[in-house]
């Protein structure tokens, strides 16, 4: 039986970015045991985020961080992602061997290539999962995905961090982290749009309380989707009643133009895969059909609201 203490120390690590999410993937990697041992947090609340998560840890500037650990960790804005590493690389502070991890969603690990090529072995170990920048998200953590990138012969390195992390590890290929990317930005952040626009045709609607009617159905309707798919559809389109999709965009229409071209959007597109699962007959979509087509902003029916 091997002694615990003749286990290989774990890396050192550096926190480049004490944001939302670096702090809280700092924190879960020192509650794994990992030292960390330089941070860099330039605003005054990620100061306060770091006395919090990671108290005791040396604030240092970016590429004092670099010089000091042997796992970096790049939490920082995506748009500021690619001229970091490339001013990082610049600095010689980049080690042979030494790894360069990020946790950004639309990146895989070519963003990263000005360190790659100075001899660091390449991470993307993005979250899938909001973060508040408080111990609250620690236990939030536990059994949340990752969508991992790393080359093959570094996978299992990439993996077991996330594992470390309490995470799960699920891998992305290089060549479709921005699909990946776009699909979680489209389940999360037009979620919010969607339901916040719902909020706000109640309130027009004379509802007191729209957040209150509107959890119920929206948690069933989440937990369905997730669960059953395309057959979790339900509603006028799924049942192919044009009449009440026809009520609904003139509704909408008098309180929102923008909100009824989403609502259109967001119902062709329901149509079709509720054709597509079998869900709604053909003779029952040409009607909703008519009704979407004679939608004063749709697409070349020259509706004054679109142009």
């Amino acid at each position: 039986m091997t002694d615990q203490n003749d286990q290989p120390p774990l890396l050192k690590v550096g926190i480049v970015g004490v944001g939302r999410a670096g702090s809280v993937l700092g924190a879960a990697l020192r509650r794994a045991g990992y030292p960390i041992v330089a941070a860099s947090a330039v605003s005054d609340v990620s100061r306060l985020r770091a006395e919090a998560l990671l108290p005791n840890v040396p604030l240092m500037t970016p590429p004092e961080v670099v010089a000091a650990a042997e796992l970096v960790l790049l939490t920082v804005p995506d748009d500021a992602l690619p001229d970091l590493v490339a001013g990082l690389a610049s600095t010689g502070a980049v080690k042979s061997g030494q790894f360069f991890a990020h946790a950004s969603g639309r990146y895989g690990i070519g963003v990263l290539q000005p360190a790659t090529d100075k001899g660091a072995l390449p991470l993307a170990l993005h979250p899938a999962m909001t973060f508040t920048g408080t111990s609250l998200d620690l236990d939030r953590l536990v059994d949340t995905p990752f969508g991992v990138t790393s080359p093959e012969a570094i996978r299992a390195i990439a993996e077991a961090l996330v594992v470390e992390m309490t995470g799960d590890p699920v891998w992305v290929p290089e060549e479709r982290r921005a699909l990946y990317h776009a699909a979680m930005a489209n389940g999360a952040n037009h979620l919010v749009t969607l339901v916040n626009q719902s909020v706000d045709l109640l309130h027009a609607a004379g509802v007191e309380n729209p957040t209150r009617m509107l959890a119920p159905l929206l948690s069933a309707a989440l937990d369905n989707a997730l669960r059953q798919g395309d057959a979790a559809l339900t509603g006028p389109v799924a049942r192919g009643d044009a009449g009440s999709l026809a009520a609904h965009i003139d509704a909408i229409e008098e309180i929102s133009p923008e909100a009824r071209r989403a609502y259109v959007a967001m119902a062709r597109l329901t149509a079709d895969r509720a054709l597509a699962a079998g869900i709604l007959k053909p003779q029952a979509a040409e009607a909703l059909l008519e009704v979407l087509a004679m939608d004063p902003g749709a697409p070349g029916t020259g509706g004054a609201h679109d142009g």
